[in-house]
């Protein structure tokens, strides 16, 4: 009798180290700054609304796109901010989360054998998505240090087989965030060529400094050729609701929908109406920045206690730091360490690379209450 046997699709792909890095906060009861979600409530009227839609009755299947209330809204939203006009019924869709609309972005429109670019450091479903299309990841470093995009390294990446480029700002992980000046960069670089662009803007809302978000949307070059991506659970505090949305040109909607139908198909009702009728008021997503740069100014001033290096953290509710002065050790190992001996887990960037580039940095996350950040700055403050 034969056993079946199975030939991994992914078979680089393990256990995450967030998984890992959490299971041992759990175990050594350290205070969690490694997995990247708020440790606080969202607005209590958010779930207010979305209990109102599920006791109104809004609880069966949605439109396949989503609901048009949510569409309108969105689209409102994002001329209001970019002053990009999308049509609501044919360009913007409603998607489980943002990782579900990257792979559907990906499986709708590369084919076996097609490149594609990802930055490194990058989030890390981008490269596994890749490789379930059949196509080829191509990684270009991002700047050491500075986190920057290189355009030459970028430009000379790209060859007749590339479909698309995947970019992230503001950048998970390191908190960079792209300037007016890189996004016409990329412009230039794509304007001869028919590759598409990803852009992946889940922290869209966490921009500190009085800096701007350039989203894609901004620019009519980028617009005309990109799925951009964001994110309701990152912007209300909410990630385990798993909502997002992709706005692309008609004719790329078409294909992702013929995607998404099959792998999703919809989005739940009740949050869908309750998040429509909570983006009624801007302010919960203007006050964002303000919100997170106190966390992050928070953040930072303990951590000039110790011996750690602060990179910049431009956007994101993330902070990166150079260990170099502190430990000899590698970056899992002193991630391992940190939180066994000094009880605060924190992300190794090494696991945000291919090849496991060690450079020395490890990433915290401060989207936390007042007094988790205050806690770990207590036991950090011994490094």
């Amino acid at each position: 009798m034969n056993t079946p046997s199975l030939v991994s699709k992914l078979p680089n792909v393990g256990t995450t180290i967030f998984t890992v890095m959490s299971g041992l906060a759990l175990e050594k009861n350290a205070v969690n700054l490694g997995q990247g979600f708020p440790d606080f409530n969202c607005d209590p009227y958010l779930v207010d609304v979305v209990s109102s839609a599920m006791k109104e009755g809004l609880n069966q299947y949605p439109p396949m796109a989503g609901v048009p209330v949510l569409r309108e809204a969105i689209a409102s939203k994002i001329i209001a901010l970019h002053a990009r006009p999308y049509d609501p019924a044919s360009e913007i869709t409603i998607t489980a989360g943002a990782t579900q609309a990257i792979i559907t972005i990906i499986l709708a429109i590369v084919h076996p054998g097609d490149e594609v670019i990802v930055l490194e450091p990058c989030y890390d479903s981008y490269v596994p998505n890749i490789e379930l299309a059949g196509g080829i990841p191509v990684r270009v470093p991002l700047t050491p240090g500075t986190f920057r995009p290189d355009f030459d390294k970028i430009s000379a990446a790209i060859s007749p087989r590339t479909r698309a480029i995947l970019i992230n700002s503001p950048h998970n992980p390191s908190g960079t965030v792209w300037t007016r000046a890189d996004m016409l960069r990329l412009q230039e670089i794509l304007a001869p060529t028919n590759v598409l662009l990803i852009s992946d803007e889940v922290y869209e809302h966490m921009v500190f400094d009085n800096q701007a978000h350039e989203s894609a949307a901004r620019f009519p070059g980028l617009a005309s050729r990109a799925f951009i991506v964001s994110s309701f659970g990152k912007t209300y505090h909410v990630t385990g609701w798993k909502v997002g949305y992709v706005a692309a040109p008609a004719d790329f909607t078409t294909e992702f929908r013929k995607v998404h139908q099959f792998n999703v198909f919809t989005v739940n009702t009740p949050v869908q109406y309750g998040l429509a009728a909570y983006m009624a008021n801007s302010k919960p997503y203007l006050d964002l920045p303000a919100f997170y740069q106190h966390k992050r100014d928070l953040f930072r001033q303990g951590l000039k206690a110790t011996k750690f290096k602060l990179l910049p953290s431009e956007g994101t509710y993330f902070q990166c730091v150079d260990i170099s002065e502190v430990s000899e050790l590698s970056e899992i190992e002193f991630c391992k360490w940190l939180t066994t001996e000094i009880g605060v887990a924190a992300i190794p960037l090494s696991a945000f690379y291919g090849d496991g580039f060690d450079q020395r940095v490890v990433r915290f996350c401060f989207a936390k209450k007042n007094e988790t950040l205050n806690a770990a700055l207590a036991r950090l403050k011994v490094l």
